[in-house]
């Protein structure tokens, strides 16, 4: 379990030095695949997810943020799940997130540009879990993060988030994050996002690896594909695929 985690934070740190090779020398906009870029979106998303229990579940999605002002920022979640993790399909609302961030400084260190986050999550949870749908736990999540831009369009975003529940099951996870994003020729991006999740109350490691292909269309239009891995003896699932378009205004 160890080895797949190192595995995973790995990737991503090699994918974030590497890559930056094929890039222009020059910024790019900022993309809204970053959680603290200063942007406004609306992406309409779906997720298939084979789980470790050989069932599967799709998860549509309509995500999104706006910028309140310009050091505030609300990101907003509305899922919906399609499962047979209970021996027949069931589909119904799971969870919506609101999601609070605000940029208290930006400057420079060195050379790299930086942008710091605090914040934090509101997770209701529809109550499905009887049908295999959601955790049952309504939750609040404190949050912080920052955003590191070396130049030619990389942003590193190292992010640390700590789940507790205010209402149903006990929920007590801690989660490590590490985003890397990375502009392509021909107004394409790649995305590594490891995540590193500890459950304190089973001791466990749930980490996932989920690598982003986007391009974007228009100033207006983009859409991307995702891949997703469950790493380690404690994955959370095997793989998933995912499809998403993107609105940008």
């Amino acid at each position: 379990m160890k080895r797949g985690i190192f595995t995973c934070w790995l990737l991503t740190f090699t994918f974030a030095t590497g890559i930056a090779n094929f890039a222009s020398a020059t910024d790019a906009e900022e993309n809204a695949s970053n959680p603290l870029a200063i942007v406004n979106n609306t992406d309409l998303r779906a997720r298939l997810y084979e789980l470790t229990n050989n069932t599967n579940r799709i998860d549509y999605s309509l995500e999104g943020a706006y910028m309140i002002m310009p050091k505030f920022k609300v990101i907003y979640d509305l899922h919906y799940w399609d499962t047979d993790i209970t021996g027949q399909d069931e589909n119904d609302f799971e969870s919506v997130h609101v999601k609070a961030l605000y940029f208290p400084k930006e400057g420079l260190l060195g050379s790299w540009r930086y942008r710091m986050a605090v914040g934090a999550e509101w997770i209701l949870d529809f109550g499905n879990e009887a049908e295999g749908i959601g955790s049952g736990s309504d939750q609040i999540a404190p949050l912080a993060g920052i955003a590191l831009m070396p130049g030619g369009g990389l942003v590193l975003i190292p992010l640390v988030q700590h789940f507790m529940e205010y209402d149903g099951p006990d929920v007590s996870t801690t989660a490590l994050r590490l985003i890397a994003i990375q502009p392509l020729p021909h107004k394409f991006w790649a995305k590594l996002d490891a995540k590193v999740p500890y459950d304190w109350g089973h001791e466990t490691v749930p980490a996932s690896l989920e690598i982003q292909l986007g391009k974007t269309i228009t100033s207006q239009l983009s859409t991307y594909v995702d891949g997703m891995f469950g790493v380690g003896s404690e994955r959370p699932y095997e793989w998933g695929l995912g499809l998403g378009l993107r609105l940008s205004y």
